[in-house]
């Protein structure tokens, strides 16, 4: 007997669990229950730090992502590969780093330099996968397209830069960030006037884009769901939200759930004591927003209506992220859907005087990493360290995929083990780099980060070393690799251990 649509099939007195591969033989039938592979759903959220609650900071109203915390495990200390949006995003989506590809910089083009390369949602392509993307997933701008050949159903585009205000544009002016963010007058940017750096209008979630991306990823759920009815396709949805992006522009309810007088201030606002020059970062895309001044010391009252524009946005996005898990949960979709959340890098907020990312520090690199769905510990946690490029095989085990054998080489390695046990350990450091007139290679353990500072495409000069204990030195006060040199020489062998960095692409003229 066959009992269709039930937990077990119960066959010449045998019982089955429903959700297993199993083939029974018995004298007169022979049957095949399989299951079906899991979904994906990617969420990819702009600059976001671990300003959350289930990450343990108080100050954040984040209820939609620490419910999604309890439904699986997060990586307390993950980390991207390189703290700027364009870099990171091709680490995620190749399981590569910069330093292996060479594409370091905004506007660096994936298939003029990687051209054979296959990303992770044509990965699940090939694997009988529905492939999409909505809102901000490949950079876009700078003079960078995207890369539309990652996906099999047009991108969903909207706006990273986005204004309601009349005031904040003068007057409905382009502005710098706008030009850069849309392609538009490249190369007369610093005539646009700058854009406002915050603003919080009596609007609806839809009046910015996340809203609206949010909504039309929920439209895309109701049409995935009626295609596994009909073909039983699994889907793979990646989803980009823009804030906490600056400008910090988000409707005004999500501004009055925070006091800004009892917001986090920067505490330690001058650069490591002993840290090298190379290191250091002032000003940069914080000045293409007003009022912020670029000739002086920034205000107190301005660093924090920042401080309350960066936790607003990050509520904003909390609610437009949960609207989807909702979404998932209503069409019950959730339990057999991967779904994993990453930050795409983190923010300084005037820590070390520094405003945005773009460092080797750890507000700019410690990024949230969640999962959940099938294969993942309920309601779990983890210290084992974690990188982006750890992603693609990660989602590829979950979803029972072959291990991939790609043209570029994978960095990556799958935490699949831990997502079933947070006691296992897959890695014993995190790997991140970033160029500047020299490139800044770091090795992060659990304890300890070591930056090392070298000559990059012909620059000149010595290299320079960073040390930081985050065990006694959380705030990274004081340079320590004159005053640990056992531990420096440990972590510079984890270090020679990696491929000599490949120098700088070239964007094509």
């Amino acid at each position: 007997m066959i009992l269709f649509g039930c937990v077990s099939f119960v066959i010449s007195g045998i019982v089955l669990p429903s959700s297993s591969l199993e083939k029974v033989v018995s004298d007169e039938l022979t049957v095949t229950v399989e299951k079906q592979q899991p979904n994906v759903l990617m969420i990819l959220v702009d600059d976001l730090k671990p300003a959350l609650g289930c990450y343990g900071d108080s100050h954040a109203k984040t209820p939609h992502l620490d419910a999604l915390a309890r439904r699986g495990m997060r990586f307390e200390l993950a980390y991207c590969n390189q703290a700027v949006c364009a870099p990171s995003r091709f680490s995620l989506m190749l399981g590569s780093h910069s330093t292996t590809t060479g594409l370091y910089g905004l506007g660096s083009q994936l298939r003029e330099v990687v051209p054979d390369a296959v990303t992770i949602p044509q990965y699940f392509s090939q694997h009988g996968y529905r492939t999409e993307s909505l809102g901000k997933i490949f950079h876009i701008g700078h003079g960078n397209l995207g890369d539309p050949e990652s996906f099999a159903v047009d991108h969903f585009h909207e706006k990273v830069i986005e204004y309601l205000e009349p005031a904040s544009t003068d007057g409905g002016q382009l502005t710098r960030e706008e030009a850069f963010f849309t392609n538009q007058q490249l190369g007369n940017i610093r005539a646009l006037p700058r854009g406002a750096a915050f603003e919080a209008p009596e609007t609806s979630d839809e009046g910015y884009a996340d809203g609206r991306v949010a909504a039309e990823t929920i439209q895309r759920l109701e049409e995935a769901k009626k295609k596994l009815a009909a073909d039983k396709q699994p889907f793979f949805i990646a989803v980009g939200f823009a804030r906490p992006h600056l400008p910090f522009s988000a409707p005004k309810k999500y501004w009055d759930l925070h006091d800004p007088a009892k917001l986090p201030m920067p505490q330690f606002e001058k650069f490591p004591v002993g840290s090298p020059e190379a290191a250091h970062k002032r000003g940069g895309e914080i000045n293409n927003y007003k009022p912020v001044p670029t000739d002086r010391e920034m205000p107190d009252s301005l660093k924090r209506e920042l401080v309350h524009g960066y936790y607003a946005s990050v509520s904003y996005v909390d609610a437009q992220i949960g609207k989807v898990i909702s979404a998932l949960d209503r069409l019950d979709l959730a339990e057999n859907t991967i779904v994993v959340l990453w930050g795409d890098h983190g923010f300084h907020l005037g820590d070390l005087g520094i405003w945005t990312k773009h460092t080797n520090y750890e507000q700019a690199n410690r990024i949230p990493i969640m999962f959940s769905g099938p294969g993942v510990r309920v309601d779990s946690r983890t210290r084992q360290l974690a990188e982006s490029v750890d992603i693609y095989p990660t989602l590829c085990e979950l979803a029972g995929l072959p291990n991939p054998v790609v043209p570029q080489r994978l960095d990556g390695v799958s935490l699949a083990t831990v997502l079933s046990d947070p006691a296992q350990r897959v890695r014993g450091h995190a790997y991140h780099a970033y160029p500047k007139r020299k490139l800044g290679r770091a090795i992060r353990t659990e304890r300890y980060r070591m930056v090392e500072w070298a000559k990059h495409n012909g620059s000149g000069g010595g290299i320079d070393y960073e040390l930081y204990d985050y065990q006694s030195d959380p705030f990274e006060k004081e340079n320590l690799a004159d005053k640990r040199p056992e531990v420096l020489k440990e972590l510079k062998a984890i270090l020679a251990s990696y491929p000599p960095p490949v120098t700088r692409s070239k964007k094509k003229k």
